[in-house]
């Protein structure tokens, strides 16, 4: 099973219904929360994986139409080959979880009797290079990887889930045979002693027995070339038994071992395609015929028994596949054709084939003391599984703030050739992502990275029908289908209108028409970016002054005052889809007021705060109260000889204590930080001058998702974002380039 980043699966079957009843039935659970599954319909209920065995006869299933592409000590490689490439299922024994592994795009695989899987780089195994060791007795065991490269090397046999037979061609064009071991970090290379000194072109291919490899190669001088064969003992690195072969055998032979015999797939002409098999004990050589080179001949050795015949050919039932004992050539049927097979180092066959008592399946050959091999019906086959959604990887709630702005999405197919589409819907606003899933490199499993944002533009908060929809690649099965829930979080943002995370900026052109723009809640390759405008509305020109501050009706959205030319203060409640609810008188006798500075807390009690600078240089302090009725609290005063500044603007906690704070521009364009520790202004602290070259300082809320309050600069020479630095005494802000508001410097006449 695969791991994903939240730790949260649930496994489960799919259901067959059409998408939008899948996705009402989780809807049904919202009770229980996002991701919920207690309740949920029968469609939904967790069950467990199939075992892969059938209930009735305990045998395993092999999916038809498979190849058999390999077997190990615990366990058989079932291999699919498609028009949209090969897919590998490893097969337990005792009846677990199947595991699919997926061939290496231009690469091939190749097994040798044991669990190790050898995953390369080329189609060819002998010129495979870089190379992955699967052990597939611990499947979700990390594969390790040995690139032969740097050493000149290719691939001939694999030794251990650590260790390869590699042929190593030196600089002179000489080649030698030697063991090459990943250990840890570094590729250790041992020399294989004992063998011709000319000898190139090493393959092998057949299990390691009881410590011992067995190998091809050319030997001999130029133009007179013939093949060898050694068994190579592998704790003394040394070619302990030799034989000459007609041929090299590289591409075409077969190499076979048992504790009796040494053999090998050979051809001469006019003899055609046979087996030489050399008694290990005596040096007696015998050649058994299996037919012409152009035929499709197989040959395994069992102990002393040889297995030969013809790969069955749909239509042909000529052939019957027979096992020959080499000591006295007696010959014997086991079956009654032979798809596949494949040594095992203890010395079995694996065989995917039928025979009419038993039917079709994987069959284990046995070398018996003194009797033909036995032989025992270990799979049976049977229609693939269909294509299911067996696992659902989606985290019932995620904060984006806490991953980095996206969430993995995962998913768990019945098989690999498929592909999987998915929809995530804003149950509150009908929004909708789309996007198709993808594949892993290694399995059934499917996954997607989604950046939080629809169109563009940063995702709501709230509620997601997440629906997935998988079919086959071929078309003959699916699609099936997926539903579940998925609550998305974000740290609120006290200038946020759309209920996304990411600041909205409120700017009023000289028509009195108000926009808002919808800035990225996260840098985009080291910019603030600006993701959509949209109309809020006209007449705002009959307003001095519009003010964003906060949330201060109680609803968790961002708020807006506005003073009219009479005087009188207007609340605009925002309603958290870039709309706001219509106005609410506040109260008379603003206008003694020049400057309006909104959303810092001053008072940290989670309530959003009001500065108003009166004509006469005093600023007063209106506390938020949360109360939609009386937003504010009586006016306290703060201190008088304000109106040294034409530009107050409250930024929010950006010295870290424990209240907001504010920011004020003198005449000379000089800003200064006035600190707040939850109840009074420490002493003005210098930034720095030039400020007077923006009409509008905005308090923007956390623009760019590090924790931190930002302040927005709009002016003729352009717009800028300063991010906050945390430090007060020493650069507070930090100048940020932005596409906002690009050209238009001079259109707006009130930004906010």
């Amino acid at each position: 099973m695969p791991v994903f980043p939240w730790g949260f699966t649930v496994q489960f079957r799919t259901t067959g219904t059409r998408l939008a009843a899948a996705v009402t039935a989780v809807l049904a659970v919202t009770a229980l929360g996002a991701g919920a599954l207690a309740a949920a319909p029968a469609a939904y209920a967790a069950t467990p994986a199939a075992a892969g065995a059938n209930r009735d006869t305990g045998l395993l299933l092999f999916p038809e139409g498979y190849g058999l592409g390999g077997a190990g000590s615990t366990g058989f490689l079932g291999a699919s080959v498609t028009s949209h490439g090969t897919y590998l299922l490893w097969t337990p024994y005792g009846g677990g979880a199947s595991t699919w592994v997926k061939k290496p795009e231009g690469g091939s695989w190749t097994m040798a009797g044991s669990d190790v899987l050898v995953l390369g780089d080329a189609g060819w195994t002998s010129e495979m290079r870089k190379l992955t060791l699967r052990n597939m007795a611990t499947p979700s065991a990390p594969g390790v990887d040995i690139d032969l490269t740097a050493l000149n090397a290719n691939y001939v046999g694999v030794l251990s889930p650590t260790s390869v037979l590699a042929q190593v061609t030196k600089a002179d064009g000489t080649a030698e045979l030697c063991v090459v071991t990943k250990d840890g970090t570094t590729l250790r290379t041992q020399a294989v002693t004992g063998l011709p000194a000319d000898a190139t072109d090493f393959f092998g291919g057949g299990p390691v027995r009881d410590g011992r490899a067995f190998v091809g190669y050319e030997t001999g001088p130029e133009g007179a070339r013939t093949g060898g064969r050694a068994v190579i003992d592998l704790a003394a690195l040394r070619a302990t038994e030799t034989y000459a072969a007609v041929e090299s055998g590289y591409g075409f032979s077969n190499l076979m071992l048992s504790d009796s015999y040494a053999a090998w797939l050979d051809y001469r002409s006019g003899t055609g395609l046979f087996v030489t098999s050399v008694d290990r004990a005596t040096g007696e050589r015998k050649e058994t015929h299996v037919g012409s080179r152009t035929e499709k001949s197989y040959a395994e050795l069992v102990g002393d028994w040889l297995v030969v015949g013809d790969w069955l050919v749909v239509g042909d039932e000529s052939s019957t596949p027979q096992v020959v004992d080499l000591r006295d050539g007696t010959r014997s049927g086991f079956l009654d054709h032979v798809r596949g097979l494949s040594a095992v180092a203890d010395g079995s066959l694996l065989v995917n084939g039928d025979r009419a008592a038993d039917g079709e399946g994987l069959f284990r050959i046995t070398a018996a003391e003194s009797a033909a091999p036995t032989v025992t019906k270990v799979a049976e086959t049977a229609p693939p599984r269909p294509l299911e959604i067996e696992q659902v990887h989606v985290p019932g709630t995620v904060d984006l703030d806490k991953t980095g702005g996206t969430v993995t999405l995962g998913w768990t197919l019945s098989r690999p050739d498929a592909s999987l589409d998915v929809t995530l819907t804003h149950t509150a606003t009908d929004r909708t992502f789309r996007a198709r899933a993808a594949a892993s490199v290694d399995g059934a499993d499917f996954s997607l990275v989604w950046d939080g944002t629809i169109d563009g533009v940063d995702a709501p908060n709230g509620t997601y029908a997440v629906e997935a929809e998988a079919t086959s690649l071929d078309g003959t099965d699916g699609p099936v289908y997926q539903g579940w829930l998925m609550n998305l979080t974000r740290t609120p943002n006290p200038h946020d209108y759309t209920n996304n995370g990411s600041t909205d900026v409120l700017a009023r052109d000289a028509g009195g028409v108000l926009w808002r723009d919808d800035l990225r809640d996260r840098p985009v390759n080291g910019r603030i970016e600006a993701a959509q405008r949209t109309r809020v509305g006209g007449g705002w020109n009959t307003y001095k002054q519009i003010e964003a501050v906060g949330n201060i009706v109680g609803n968790g959205v961002g708020d807006l005052v506005a003073l009219d030319g009479s005087g009188v203060l207007w609340q605009y409640a925002g309603k958290g889809d870039g709309t706001f609810a219509p106005r609410v008188r506040v109260g008379g006798g603003w206008n003694v007021y020049h400057q309006l500075a909104g959303g810092s807390d001053l008072g940290a009690d989670g309530k959003a705060d009001l500065f108003a600078a009166d004509t006469s240089g005093v600023l007063w302090f209106y506390k938020g109260t949360g109360n939609a009725s009386a937003p504010y609290a009586p006016r306290i005063r703060i201190g008088g000889g304000w109106n040294v500044y034409n530009q107050l603007t409250a930024v929010g906690n950006i010295a870290g204590d424990a209240g907001g704070d504010l920011v004020a521009r003198d005449k000379d364009g000089v800003l200064w930080l006035y600190k707040s520790d939850g109840y009074r202004f420490a002493p003005r602290v210098r930034v720095g001058g030039g400020w007077n070259a923006f009409t509008h300082l905005v308090g923007a809320g956390d623009v760019d998702a590090d924790g931190r309050p930002d302040m927005i600069a709009y002016g003729p020479g352009g717009t800028y974002v300063y991010k906050s630095t945390g430090s007060t005494s020493d650069n507070p802000f930090v100048r940020v380039g932005t596409p906002l508001y690009a050209g238009e410097g001079s259109k707006f006449t009130n930004v906010s």
